[in-house]
């Protein structure tokens, strides 16, 4: 047999191993990188504005608590996070058993939908909201059912609806939302947690709370089994690419992650990191006050250009391009020709949309020359 024919035919094995969900799925992922642009373009952007980053980084107390732990890497992560998790606990008044610490909220929602989804199960959640949840989702074989926007907002009563009518285990909702940055008020959720049915699930999404005005966040009910509620230190806390976040919810719930979660999948390194970034409270707060700093001034930038920037309650902002999806990729595709990277809603009509995230003032210098050069064009066709 052939080298070449003896390839084929591992390769055809191999896939033939694959288990009948596997087969059936594309293979994708649910975001594009900026670095696979990069390479496909050839050039690096001049301006990274389009993943959520926290383009302000870290506490400077966490880098430093980073940079000496390095030395220790060659020791696997505490697999509890226990000092993470009593820091945690006494920074929202729980106890360290309503805690579960992962690799960013994407691993803690992959980890849930292994818990609660089986193939067949219906799973509820908004048409164009966070893609990864539904990543895992079909990954593990669950049946979709996606309600509209309404308003820009993920609508807490349609998403009731459907769970009633589709007797669905789990339903996702974000607040404040990706990819619009609106955000529901916290009596609203409260209502929603009020109403829902037990044999369901919240997934409550709070990536971006800190960024939030203080209504938003109801207060934690550990006692509530139907409720996990997801928080990360990749937004305000500036560490993105450390992958650490966290659920909160009951200790029995709480406790099957234990399950099924990779003990020793967290570094070492970002875990302490974590620890310190949480206690340098006056660093967020900085965070947040140069976020809503460039929320204001990508407002001013959209509104000079005869355009409308939806209210924000997250470190980006969608700039509403006056027209639809068709247009706005457009003019998404020149801001990206002209070395911005920027991304915008998948679904209509939010993708009418794109989104920009809070960077530093030469990044959105770069960012208003290359949109107004960019919206000028477009317009000109």
């Amino acid at each position: 047999m052939t080298i070449l024919k003896r390839r084929i035919k591992l390769k055809s094995m191999s896939t033939d191993l694959f288990t009948p969900l596997v087969k059936q799925l594309p293979s994708t992922v649910p975001f594009v990188g900026p670095e696979t642009q990069e390479r496909l373009r050839g050039q690096a952007f001049r301006a990274r504005i389009g993943a959520n980053e926290n383009v302000f980084g870290p506490s400077l107390e966490a880098i430093e608590v980073m940079q000496a732990e390095a030395r220790a890497i060659w020791k696997y992560a505490d697999p509890e996070s226990y000092e993470l998790k009593s820091a945690l606990s006494a920074h929202h008044g729980v106890g360290m058993e309503n805690i579960v610490v992962g690799e960013g909220i994407d691993a803690l929602l992959g980890y849930t939908a292994r818990m609660f989804v089986d193939e067949g199960t219906k799973v509820v959640t908004s048409l164009g909201a966070y893609p990864t949840f539904n990543f895992h989702v079909a990954g593990f074989g669950g049946t979709l059912v996606n309600v509209p926007y309404v308003n820009d907002h993920e609508d807490p009563d349609s998403l009731l609806e459907a769970v009633r009518r589709e007797d669905a285990r789990l339903v996702y909702i974000a607040n404040p939302d990706n990819p619009m940055g609106s955000y529901w008020p916290a009596e609203k959720i409260k209502a929603m947690i009020d109403n829902l049915p037990e044999t369901c699930v919240m997934v409550l999404d709070e990536a971006y709370g800190e960024f939030a005005p203080a209504d938003a966040m109801p207060p934690f009910d550990i006692s509530n089994p139907n409720v996990l509620r997801y928080r990360t230190f990749s937004k305000a806390y500036g560490m993105a690419g450390a992958r650490i976040g966290y659920a909160i919810g009951e200790a029995g719930v709480i406790k099957g992650f234990d399950k099924i979660r990779n003990h020793f999948g967290i570094n070492r390194t970002a875990q302490l990191g974590a620890l310190a970034a949480l206690k340098d409270q006056a660093w967020l707060h900085s965070v947040v006050e140069r976020v809503d700093e460039a929320r204001r001034r990508i407002t001013e930038i959209a509104d000079s250009n005869g355009l409308s920037a939806l209210p924000s309650a997250t470190n980006f902002v969608a700039i509403d391009c006056g027209q639809d999806g068709d247009f706005a990729r457009k003019i998404l595709s020149a801001l990206v020709d002209e070395g911005i990277f920027v991304r915008m809603p998948g679904v209509a009509p939010q993708d009418r949309c794109i989104r920009v995230s809070a960077g530093l003032p030469e990044d959105l210098d770069l960012f208003e020359h290359a949109f107004a050069k960019a919206l000028a064009v477009k317009r000109a066709v």
